[in-house]
């Protein structure tokens, strides 16, 4: 979008969204969490799936990196992601996972159709996407990356995972 569409955070509820949700897994930091409140506030995306331990607004570390934007950015909790899964799908999105698997493919590689919604989801800061929950979605992604750790802060991962999304999805 260009810069001179952005909106106020009173006009989020009414304004059209990109139809792209994040699924945070057991994030076990609330400073990751406000992090994706913020991110999904910066692409206009329809929200936030909380999962298992996951911190919930009004949690302070959220609160903090979060910047107000926990408080209009559309959220849901769910018992643990397999749950988030099928309600999502019921909804008619389509579930990619965020993980490096040997089935994953890389996330430039991904050509969603316009027009489908996504639910992204991010695994534990630790371990990751359970294999389980990689088995739910219809594609598992991953971001090339080309250092010695092979691994980004999930914070990080979720800016540029929805931003390529956004930007496949959003039209912009």
């Amino acid at each position: 979008m260009p810069l001179g569409n952005r909106i106020e955070a009173s006009q989020y509820a009414e304004a059209t969204t990109v139809p792209v949700v994040a699924v945070l897994d057991d994030i076990r930091s609330g400073n990751n969490v406000g992090a994706f409140f913020r991110t999904a506030d910066a692409f206009r995306l329809a929200g936030l799936h909380l999962c298992g331990f996951t911190a919930h607004p009004p949690h302070r570390d959220i609160l903090k990196t979060a910047l107000g934007s926990s408080e209009y950015v559309p959220w849901e909790a769910h018992s643990d992601a397999a749950a988030a899964i099928a309600t999502l799908r019921q909804r008619g999105y389509r579930i990619a996972a965020i993980e490096q698997t040997p089935h994953s493919i890389p996330l430039t590689d991904w050509d969603p159709d316009p027009g489908t919604a996504w639910a992204l989801v991010f695994g534990n800061e630790v371990r990751g996407i359970a294999p389980t929950t990689c088995d739910l979605a219809d594609v598992v992604l991953e971001i090339p990356q080309f250092g010695a750790k092979k691994s980004l802060n999930v914070s990080v991962c979720g800016g540029i995972a929805l931003w390529y999304a956004a930007r496949a999805l959003g039209g912009h």
